[in-house]
């Protein structure tokens, strides 16, 4: 057996440049993830959790933060788009998988909200602007501005890492610890929903981030920009790659909890309804108008990186696996979210919801199984260890999904009312194990077939050639 990489003649990259881009880019991956709901929901849980707050955030960076490095981590170790690890559970799930995936990230919910977020939470306060003219205005504002941003997908990374993270990094730092040196926390009673499975409880708020989704999406953006700044095919790419996808985590994880300080000591925390009004009120309280500027540009900043990253995700995605050029797409993209973003939040919700909640559990069930693979590889290939899991994941999810918008639901509710932990939303979980643990037995029973002479498999990011 030979190994041979896609690109040795890749021009090399000196010790102090490589670590510098991979902060750059741990830096821009890092505010591609953090928008809107990033920043709100932490200072909610912590209020709604009351006493049970270090459970329920731990919960939260596990879904929140932990899940998505894990997703970066898995598309640079099967050195693998999205499509082709999901072709791996069936070419129907290889080709509809995605293309949710990045709808649901793109155009369908992510991208507009970013827009609508802005308008609803940092414009309208702070200007009194309401009504559909005003936020088709800032809209097109706002995406043109994204689209400008996110015109050449090679700079992207650069743009983001120097530039607009920093200024978002440096103001919310103000905004932390401005507020936690001013307040002391007073303990309060737990919500029901985090009075008895604070843990669980947090995994689920977690998941509304979206950004386990939209990390099988990034990593496509930040490998490239890696091989773009002369990283050498191989284990350099996914080095970087996993280097950049750490640091992102750990700084979502170190925002979450200064966010969610500030739930917790605000004064009068719960009267407020989300996690907006609440920071809003906060930034008015310890810096008066100054401190409205300052949160008003926060949420700025965080939707507009996030926006220009999703663009760039979604238009190298279809642009690769569809006709039409990444400018194109790009183009395509950014007008059909501005023109959802104009109808408002509740709009882009209430469309994107039922994908949402569907496409959570197979995409989980795809990551894991991708990580746990290479302690297999000496005996077997994954092949029913993906299909089993994914499917019945896939099948679950989509019987929630029903039963949710009232399709059905008496039927098909005795189909999964029996699952443990179903009660607190995560019943796919011991049936996806239990498919998992049968597919891996019938994976090392079999004989692994021999690769034809030739042929080409990725090996933790190595092109080896049999």
């Amino acid at each position: 057996m030979s190994s041979t990489t896609t690109s040795q003649d890749a021009p090399s990259t000196k010790s102090g440049a490589s670590t510098t881009a991979v902060i750059v880019t741990a830096l821009a991956l890092f505010s591609m993830f953090f928008g809107a709901g990033n920043l709100i929901f932490p200072p909610m849980l912590a209020v709604q959790s009351g006493d049970n707050f270090w459970p329920a955030i731990i919960g939260f960076l596990g879904t929140g933060a932990l899940l998505p490095v894990l997703a970066v981590i898995a598309i640079a170790l099967s050195g693998a788009n999205v499509r082709d690890l999901a072709q791996r559970a069936g070419s129907v799930f290889g080709v509809v998988f995605p293309v949710l995936a990045y709808l649901s990230i793109g155009a369908f919910y992510a991208l507009p909200r970013t827009g609508a977020v802005s308008f609803e939470t940092a414009i309208t306060p702070l200007f009194g602007w309401e009504g559909l003219f005003a936020s088709g205005a800032f809209n097109l504002v706002f995406f043109g501005v994204a689209l400008a941003v996110s015109w050449n997908p090679n700079t992207i990374m650069e743009k983001l890492g120097k530039f607009l993270t920093p200024a978002l990094v440096i103001l919310l730092i103000i905004m932390i610890t401005v507020s936690v040196t001013k307040w002391d926390s007073t303990p309060v009673e737990p919500a029901e929903a985090y009075a008895d499975a604070p843990l669980t409880a947090g995994l689920l708020e977690g998941y509304l981030t979206m950004d386990s989704i939209a990390a099988l999406a990034f990593s496509i953006v930040v490998i490239s920009t890696l091989r773009y700044r002369g990283f050498p095919e191989g284990k350099a790419v996914v080095n970087g790659t996993i280097l950049a996808g750490v640091g992102a985590g750990v700084m979502l994880a170190l925002i979450y909890l200064g966010l969610g300080s500030i739930g917790r000591i605000l004064p009068n925390a719960a009267e407020f309804e989300n996690g907006a009004a609440l920071l809003a009120e906060a930034s008015n309280l310890t810096m008066g108008t100054a401190g409205q500027i300052i949160f008003s540009a926060i949420v700025l900043l965080a939707c507009l990186t996030t926006a220009v990253g999703l663009i760039t995700a979604t238009a190298e995605y279809f642009s690769e696996q569809f006709p039409g050029s990444y400018k194109v797409w790009a183009i395509i993209f950014t007008i059909a979210s501005m023109a959802m973003a104009t109808q408002g939040l509740e709009f882009v919700i209430t469309i994107a919801a039922p994908v949402i909640v569907f496409l959570y559990p197979p995409a989980i069930a795809l990551i894991f199984a991708t990580l746990i693979e290479p302690a297999f590889r000496s005996r077997t290939r994954f092949t029913w260890a993906f299909f089993l899991p994914i499917w019945v994941a896939t099948a679950w999810s989509a019987i929630e999904t029903f039963i949710s918008q009232g399709w059905g639901a008496t039927a098909l509710s005795p189909l999964v009312t029996w699952a443990p932990l179903q009660a607190e939303g995560l019943g796919w979980v011991v049936p996806v194990s239990v498919a998992f643990i049968i597919g891996l037995a019938i994976d090392l029973a079999r004989p692994r077939t021999p690769m034809a002479i030739g042929t080409n498999e990725t090996v933790d990011g190595e092109v080896v050639t049999v």
